[in-house]
Parts: structure tokens; sequence; C-alpha cells
């Protein structure tokens, strides 16, 4: 059975899109790898890049190009400086001069990134093949598949095979919510600590504690910026407003200054809030629309489990750890929690929206928040499980139609939706029977891949459909 780690799940990135952002930048920087190994890097003339399906489609608007661009330029999207991304692209653009792998210059011309609107490889609508010229006028190329929360395959590679071959021994392999169940039953685990055991088969007890402070500092992180940006708009056409930092200076009121000190005074502030159920409401808003104005502003977020839903986790963990007795002792529990359900969908159905719709980003998100809810206010797995299905119940059939394939209208407010219905799953199930349940996860992990398979293309973030045809727009490149 295929691992898949929490730090695969989460992952610190760059917004504004996992699958159309992170996951082609992966792919080159995939690609410079293997010239690099087989010794060919210092051979490349000229590197050309094709787009295909949703990635030529909505690829400007989710700055697939800057990606791709600065992917060949060997950054690394963990600890790039995010407001150096624009002006290099410019000034690349502007020179026709691109510093391949960080090194020697290279000629790169604007057609060098090509968008093929009206054509899609038959594995994954969102492909891209890199091609490299070499001294002597012979070519490399090499096609990957962007397939959801930044993951990546290249073709000819059977994943689950590769995964099977190489993959750890683990002490409770997972391919199913049921799969799941019975290790806790069977060993008399949470399923946080089934996790973990798992996660020890591939790293130090440390090394995991350090991993998920990183993940969870960069959550709090980027609410933080977010709740706190002087900026009155995000970047592209829509001229749409940041609403987070008015909503926080709403909530906190005269606690507003105190709290912009820094991450742990603006937490307190918010716990001084009191947490009354309209306070409490409005926070979960606040907190969500912060991150994914953050993410559209192509600033630093977890990958939660995609870039476009990367607000409904920090929004109802960090709304947790303000109002609950448990504070952040909730943190790791949560996490680990979270991630093996979001693991379950993307083994079992899929995390891209352009493959599934939005149920496969918001839907998952918020799916993976309940379950992190429902453990650590004290529910037992069955009841975390119940909390998982409930919220993607209400997800299923979603679509994935972004207005000027910008990921902010619906996609900012979306989150906010799935945080609300995360938390309202996780109390469900806490009164809930899960032996009475007439769904299971794993039934509706089940159907929602049904799903993703027979919904119409148009819906599926391609911005030829709903919402993205019903608004007129005159949207400017990022």
């Amino acid at each position: 059975m295929e691992f898949v780690s929490v730090f695969d799940m989460f992952k610190i990135g760059l917004g504004p899109s996992s699958s159309h952002t992170m996951g082609p930048w992966t792919a080159a920087r995939r690609f410079l790898a293997e010239l690099r190994r087989e010794g060919l890097l210092d051979r490349v003339a000229r590197a050309r890049v094709d787009l295909y399906g949703s990635l030529a489609k909505t690829g400007k608007g989710h700055g697939t190009d800057l990606a791709v661009t600065l992917g060949l330029c060997d950054w690394d999207a963990t600890v790039c400086d995010p407001a150096a991304l624009h002006p290099t692209v410019a000034e690349i653009r502007a020179e026709k001069l691109l510093p391949l792998a960080g090194g020697r210059p290279i000629r790169f011309e604007p057609e060098d990134v090509a968008f093929h609107y009206d054509e899609s490889l038959p594995f994954h609508p969102n492909a891209l093949t890199f091609t490299a010229t070499f001294d002597d006028g012979s070519t490399r190329a090499e096609t990957y598949y962007s397939v959801g929360g930044g993951f990546v395959v290249q073709e000819g590679e059977d994943a689950e095979a590769d995964a099977a071959r190489s993959g750890p021994a683990v002490p409770f392999p997972i391919e199913t919510a049921a799969d799941l169940l019975g290790h806790c039953r069977d060993a008399g685990l949470s399923i946080a600590e089934v996790v973990l055991r798992n996660e020890r088969a591939v790293r130090d007890e440390t090394a995991i504690r350090d991993g998920l402070a990183r993940i969870w500092n960069a959550m709090r992180d980027s609410a933080f910026r977010g709740a706190y940006s002087r900026e009155a708009f995000l970047p592209g056409g829509l001229r749409v407003s940041r609403r987070a930092p008015r909503l926080n200076q709403s909530l906190l009121g005269e606690r507003t200054e105190a709290g912009g000190r820094d991450v742990d005074s603006w937490v307190a502030a918010i716990r001084a809030t009191g947490g009354e159920f309209d306070a409490a409401l409005k926070w979960l808003a606040c907190l969500a629309l912060a991150v994914n104005e953050e993410n559209a502003a192509f600033g630093r977020v977890v990958t939660a489990p995609t870039n476009g839903a990367a607000g409904v986790i920090p929004a109802v963990l960090l709304h947790q750890v303000a109002f609950h007795p448990e504070g952040e002792r909730a943190v790791e529990p949560f996490l680990l929690t979270a991630a093996v359900v979001g693991a379950l969908f993307k083994k079992r159905a899929t995390l891209s929206a352009a493959m599934g719709g939005c149920q496969a980003e918001i839907g998952v998100s918020s799916s993976m928040a309940a379950a992190g809810m429902a453990a650590t206010l004290g529910g037992a797995p069955a009841r975390a499980l119940m909390a998982a299905e409930i919220a993607m119940e209400h997800h299923l059939g979603l679509t994935c139609d972004p207005v000027g394939g910008l990921v902010q209208v619906p996609c900012i407010e979306r989150n906010t939706m799935g945080a609300v219905k995360a938390v309202t799953a996780a109390q469900l199930a806490l009164e809930g029977d899960p032996s009475r349940a007439k769904v299971s996860l794993d039934d509706v992990v089940a159907t929602m891949w049904r799903t993703a398979l027979d919904m119409n293309a148009k819906y599926k973030e391609t911005s030829e459909g709903g919402l993205a045809v019903q608004i007129p727009v005159n949207v400017i490149e990022c």
C-alpha cells in the first residue's frame, strides 16, 4: 500500500494554486534534476515549456507561467522571497535571458512558455512538457502531470507500483477508512497515534514534531499576515478587496494594535474576544479569508491539502486553539488526524479540481478539518471519521469555476464555507452514534470519485462554466 506522509499532505509553498503553481514549479525542478543527474545540464542552449488542458486554460491566472520560469531557475518555493517573484520574472522577460538552474543564462523568449488551450493529454487535465535543446541541436523532452495538492507524476511513471516497491514498511498500512478504524480498534490507539507510529518508520520523533511545528507556524503566519495586510486589493484584474484586515479590526476593536505585535499576541487577542457564537463564526470567516487572500496574492501558505483550500484547516485549528481549553495541545493530533483523512481521498479519489471540481479541494479540506476537530475534542476514532464523512457529504458535486482563472472568486469565500461546515460536522459527529450511520467515510470517498468522473469537464477548473462565464471580466495578467 502507498504510504502518504503527513508532510506529503501538508507542504509549505507559495500561492495561488497547488496544482497550477506548486506542481508545475516542482516539475520544472525535477526536469532540471534529471538533466543534472545525466550530465546534460551544462549543454542546454534553450528550454521550452508546453502547457496543456487546465494548465493552459487557467494558467495565467494561477501563475503557471511564473512557476515554470522560476522552477527552471531552480528557486525553492518553500524558502524564496515571495516579494521577489514578479520582479524576477519581469527581468527575465525583459532581457530574454533565464539563469538556468540559477547559473548560466540561456535565451528565453515569451513563446518558450506555450499555452495549448484546445489540447489536453489523456492521463490528466494538468499536463506540461519540458523540452531542452542542447548545444548540438538534439533535444530531450519529459512530460509531467500535476495531479493535485502539489503532487507530480511523470509520464510513464507508475506511481502505485513505485510506491509499493520503494515505500517504507509501516506498522499500520492504510488504504481505506475501514483499515484505519480497524488498526485503532485492534491496537487501542487514537487515529493520531496510529499515524504517528507510521511516521516513525520514516523519521525520528524529533523530526516529526519539529516538522509539525513548522507546518503549524507557517499556517499561523499566513493567517496573521493576511489579517494585518495593508494592501487594499488582490493582484489581477478583478479588483477583489481584501476583507480579512477589516474583519480582524472589527472583531478586535481596541485590541487590534496590540494583536498586531506578533502572532502570539494576535492569538491572545482573539482568545480575549470570548468566542461567543456570533464572534466565533466571524472569526472562522476572518481566519479563512486571511489565509486565502494571502494565497491569492502569491504569499506563503501551507498546501492543506491544496492551495485553493489552504484556509479551511488553519481557520478551524486556530479557532480551536483560541476558544477551546486544550489550546495548542490540539495542534499535533489535529494535523496527524487531518492528514490521514486527506490521504484517503488522495489514494481513492482525487485532490485535483481539474479532475474532480472543488469538491476535491474545499470538500477534502473540510473533511480533514472536521476529523481533526472531532478527534481533538475527545471523539473516538469512529466519531472522527463520521465527522469527515459528514463534511464531504455536503460538498459532493461542488464545481470549480474560478472567475478569470484566478483563485479569488468564488474560491476565497468557499474556504469560509468549508470551515463552517467542518465545525458543524464535528459537532454533529460528537453528538452522534457512528454505529447507526447510514453512510461511511469509504462510501463518501467512492461517491466523490464517481461524481468527479461524471462531472462535466467545463466545471473542472477550466473557467468555461458556472460563475466563470456568468461574470464578465477583463482580467489582466498578474
